[in-house]
């Protein structure tokens, strides 16, 4: 994700909405940097999922490949901002997978003991929500970090490194992180120097983790970003960076 320095508007924020859009309905050059785009962003969140549910990595890669195969042949061909979050959409596709995987298997062994399917059964459907909701969580961290390093880099500020700093040692006094993080980023630092460089890059952080979260939400209001963070257990983090977001 692009970081954006001035302060974004919900208004102004872009989203993916575009590219489900053209994937299925587009022009054809538009077609497959379209999905390219959507399958590399969702992916990740898909495949951590399959492997917590099987437990095994050849199966759970032999339903990552089935995954894209259902993608690209246009499966999610009716997703539409106006039914629903995108991630709505594809647990649903991956729970119908997983279901289908497990009917698979009870089949293939039709002649031994009914196998449990503890991702899809009718009792554990709560844990399939939570199990699926844990997995894109991750995801959006893990390419909220990404794109704070590559800020870093560019910027030459050491906005990732303190923040990974703070949250490895979170009981840390700010006069004993300074000498530790002067250290590491090569110059001296204060107590104070240190607590207003951990604001600055846990603002950088919130900024791109709420622009991750609006890539599959259709232009939300403020409440329904604060719902779909909620959900995703952010909110608390991110709420003291709410209000720059407001209309």
């Amino acid at each position: 994700m692009e970081y954006v320095e001035s302060e974004p508007r919900l208004s102004q924020m872009s989203t993916h909405w575009t590219a489900v859009l053209e994937a299925h309905s587009g022009a054809p050059d538009q077609v497959s940097p379209a999905v390219s785009q959507l399958m590399c962003r969702y992916a990740g969140a898909v495949h951590r999922y399959f492997l917590t549910a099987v437990k095994n990595p050849d199966e759970a890669q032999e339903l990552d490949q089935e995954f894209a195969v259902r993608f690209l042949r246009g499966d999610f061909r009716r997703s539409r901002p106006d039914r629903g979050r995108f991630r709505d959409y594809v647990k649903r596709a991956v729970q119908n997978m997983i279901t289908d995987h497990y009917r698979h298997k009870k089949s293939s062994r039709s002649r031994r003991a009914p196998l449990i399917d503890p991702a899809v059964a009718d009792p554990a459907l709560e844990r399939f929500d939570r199990e699926f909701l844990a997995s894109w969580r991750k995801d959006l961290l893990d390419r909220s970090w990404t794109a704070l390093a590559e800020l870093e880099k560019t910027s030459g500020q050491p906005y990732h490194t303190v923040l990974r700093f703070h949250v490895d040692h979170p009981e840390l006094p700010s006069a004993k992180a300074a000498v530790k993080l002067s250290r590491v980023v090569g110059r001296s630092l204060t107590g104070g120097a240190v607590r207003q460089a951990k604001m600055r890059s846990r603002q950088k952080f919130v900024d791109f983790l709420i622009g991750e979260v609006l890539q599959s939400m259709d232009h939300p209001s403020q409440d329904e970003l604060e719902e779909e963070l909620g959900d995703l257990k952010l909110l608390e983090y991110c709420r003291p960076f709410l209000k720059r977001l407001a209309k």
